[in-house]
């Protein structure tokens, strides 16, 4: 039986986001790098790659985590004990039928799974929130021109974490369903408001379904001083 690495704090199996998915789970743990021991992979029973072996003790811990919280949010979803492998573009490989999601860093990781008849794509992210002086180096990188004109200075990190982490998760959601990689100008926030939801716009063609114009939901919470965001389709 799989046991919980080393560099693991328990599992958590909750919904801290302000909008249940329906038929989606979440399941989120902590975990320290400084804590990853030699046989923490074999514990878990999950099969490292030539590559992860290869990297830094922060860079296996992350992928350890979000792999076991994988695995947890499976076997709640549908009773199955599988470990997503792992695509060359280093996105992971879900089994058929399955839509699915992981985030890690700074100590913490989650998956996000739903069977594909609940939803057609799930993206989730994870950030460390900007403070004001970082967020104005880098809003330019991150927003657009209308998103710029929109933007209220008073909430300037907050809003720049929170453009660029829905972002990254819409593209996690469209990602695995066009085949097309797209960048923060190919998406706008459109809005979002203190209750954790928000709605992004697609500013691009992707593909026949997922065209420019195209307006999907996002949520989002703030805990343990990290932002994390949901795009769902």
């Amino acid at each position: 039986m799989n046991t919980l690495p080393a560099c693991c704090a328990p599992l958590q199996h909750h919904w801290p986001l302000p909008r249940p998915l329906p038929g989606a789970v979440l399941v989120s743990c902590a975990f320290d790098p400084a804590r990853l021991g030699p046989d923490d992979f074999h514990r878990a029973g999950v099969i490292p790659s030539a590559s992860l072996q290869r990297s830094v003790a922060k860079r296996q811990a992350e992928y350890l985590a979000g792999r076991v919280c994988a695995r947890a949010a499976l076997q709640r979803l549908d009773g199955r004990d599988h470990v997503p492998a792992t695509h060359e573009d280093r996105s992971p490989v879900w089994p058929a039928g399955i839509r699915g999601s992981i985030t890690h860093g700074k100590g913490w990781a989650a998956a996000v799974v739903a069977a594909q008849a609940s939803c057609q794509g799930l993206g989730l992210d994870q950030e460390a929130l900007l403070d004001d002086e970082r967020a104005e180096r880098l809003m330019g990188e991150i927003l657009t021109p209308m998103e710029l004109e929109r933007l209220d200075r008073s909430q300037l990190g907050m809003t720049v974490t929170l453009t660029f982490s829905l972002k990254e998760s819409l593209f996690k959601t469209l990602y695995p369903l066009t085949g097309q990689r797209f960048y923060f100008e190919h998406a706008e926030l459109l809005d979002w408001s203190a209750d954790g939801l928000a709605r992004l716009r697609l500013l691009t063609d992707l593909s026949p379904q997922w065209r420019h114009g195209a307006v999907l939901q996002g949520q989002f919470c703030l805990q343990a001083g990290h932002l994390l965001s949901l795009v769902s389709a």
